[in-house]
């Protein structure tokens, strides 16, 4: 079946989930500069989710323009990873709140690391569906960055129950590590002719 359904439906829900996010931000109750600071926690939340969003986006059209076709599987990896994503206005809001605090702060790395490993799941549906030697498949290869990912969102939970900072530190450093556009799947392109 085709991919084009899957790419306006993702794109879509992507987009509804920045709309949310960025609603959830109040307005200042005051009218001079001090009446910002309490919003700063929250305003640096929204930004790290953004830039988690962009980048789940960016890596997501990439994937799906390696790949020729979808199938069921493949849908439902999709929808499940979106199901993550839908989540992160959720815990972006509350960790905001309350940036010190234990729970808000494992919460948010609960959910970036279910979109992880969601999206690991969609890698592997469409690595399947297209084969082992795949174009797709030479270019995901060992997918170092994603297991590193991983193992910082568990790292960043762990943390959280020590020092929150550490944990925040962690989280902002994985989309540091994803901030560089993945190049994988362009550089090993077949030369189109």
């Amino acid at each position: 079946m085709g991919k084009t359904r899957l790419e306006a439906f993702s794109d879509g829900v992507l987009a509804i989930i920045l709309t949310i996010m960025v609603l959830e931000m109040k307005v200042p109750h005051g009218n001079d500069l001090p009446a910002l600071k309490p919003l700063i926690p929250v305003f640096l939340s929204y930004v790290l989710s953004f830039v988690y969003v962009g980048i789940y986006w960016n890596n997501h059209h990439h994937l799906l323009q390696a790949s020729k076709h979808v199938n069921g599987a493949v849908l439902w990896a999709n929808l499940h990873l979106l199901f993550w994503l839908s989540l992160l206005p959720l815990v972006t809001g509350w960790f905001g709140e309350h940036h010190n605090a234990v729970p808000p702060t494992a919460a948010y790395g609960f959910i970036l690391l279910m979109c992880g490993l969601a999206y690991t799941i969609l890698v592997r549906a469409l690595i399947k569906l297209h084969g082992e030697g795949s174009h797709l498949h030479r270019a995901i290869g060992k997918d170092t960055k994603g297991i590193i990912s991983l193992v910082g969102y568990i790292s960043g939970i762990g943390l959280s129950f020590v020092w929150t900072w550490a944990a925040v530190a962690i989280y902002v450093a994985v989309a540091g590590l994803w901030l560089i556009p993945d190049q994988r799947i362009e550089r090993t392109a077949p030369n189109p002719e």
